[in-house]
């Protein structure tokens, strides 16, 4: 009898604790989008009390968006010398940008093109990049894993301004270490860095490589959200999920079939640069860890393995022989991640194609 009452008496207690979370007369406020489900604007919610939240959910647009006029992305940036100075420069703009046979998204680009062009220089050159802003909205440019000055650093507020719409800054620094790297904004990251402002950045060695690979390839991992014709941020918060997952701002079939010899020495340089972990997988051939994070891994201690989880913001240089004839699969094992808004084959897969 006395276990029946404490039971009776601790659902009372639940019951009232529950009801006490949400505050009577409190109004149904879903915001559907299309017709997908957003997130509950409750009065005293993060949506409700937060603008700069709400911001963050609306589709990516921009007032002076392009078509693109290239679909490659990711390609070396040229650059003229001054004194002995590496001088590029980047532009942010705002294209419609394929990354699928009858898919086209809104993007942010550097130079219009998802990535953004790869800045490749050598180890001790000194580089400025003038980045001109003609983005409707302020941004910055972070330099991830390069050993910089901090007033380099390319955080608003705290290092520099944003860079605001028709304005420039001059990025001005040594390259160091030797590696492999990348650069992206830092402003509104959530949206920017989503909507296609990344780039891959190498710093070669200064001694040359005992052994180079043939083929050295960047591949920068990545998701959207496309839902009825509109670009979304992929966030992982309710509702906001990605539906398109890209390698180098495509999606399979799109994506770049690699072609090398049978015997060739293989690198691949895998960037992660969106909001989720993607454990890579490769068929038929297994491969090294030869450097994470731009810095070299040991001979002795170089891990043989088929798959790697790349998260956000990690880079794995990984190298193989190309032992067989054939066309190999690299993708991604969270099989979600290898659709395109839901259909299978998609997203993050590419072709190794090894041939005679």
């Amino acid at each position: 009898m006395r276990i029946k009452k404490i039971m009776i008496f601790s659902l009372i207690i639940l019951a009232l604790t529950l009801s006490a979370c949400v505050p009577a007369g409190t109004p149904d406020t879903t915001m559907p989008m299309g017709d997908d489900p957003m997130m509950t604007a409750t009065p005293g919610s993060m949506m409700a009390d937060n603008p700069e939240a709400a911001h963050m959910m609306e589709p990516i647009s921009a007032s002076n968006v392009q078509p693109a006029t290239e679909t490659t992305g990711g390609l070396p940036l040229a650059y003229r010398e001054e004194d002995g100075i590496k001088v590029f420069e980047l532009t942010t703009k705002a294209v419609q940008w394929p990354i699928l046979d009858g898919v086209t998204v809104t993007a942010y680009t550097y130079n219009g093109t998802v990535p953004g062009p790869m800045i490749r220089v050598t180890e001790g050159d000194q580089v400025k990049i003038i980045v001109k802003n003609e983005l409707d909205v302020p941004t910055t440019v972070h330099w991830h894993g390069v050993e910089i000055p901090n007033a380099m650093d390319g955080v608003p507020g705290v290092t520099q301004d944003p860079i605001q719409p028709g304005e420039s800054f001059t990025y001005d620094f040594i390259a160091k270490p030797a590696g492999t790297f990348m650069y992206h904004s830092h402003f509104e990251g959530d949206v920017q860095v989503s909507a296609g402002l990344y780039a891959p950045f190498i710093i070669d060695p200064k001694e040359s490589e005992a052994n180079p690979p043939v083929v050295d390839k960047v591949l920068m991992l990545s998701e959207l959200r496309m839902i009825d014709g509109e670009t979304f941020a992929a966030m992982p918060m309710g509702g906001m999920e990605p539906n398109y997952f890209t390698i180098n701002g495509k999606s399979f079939p799109a994506t770049e079939m690699i072609t090398v010899k049978k015997g060739d020495l293989v690198r691949l340089r895998l960037i992660a640069i969106g909001q989720f972990i993607h454990p890579m997988h490769l068929h038929g051939m297994p491969f090294k860890i030869v450097a994470t994070d731009g810095h070299p891994v040991p001979e002795a201690v170089q891990l043989t393995k088929d798959t790697i989880s790349v998260a956000p913001g990690e880079r794995y240089d990984i190298e193989f022989v190309a032992t067989e004839t054939g066309q190999w699969m690299l993708h991604c094992h969270i099989l979600h991640h290898t659709t395109n808004d839901n259909v299978e084959p998609g997203g993050l897969m590419l072709m190794i194609n090894v041939v005679e």
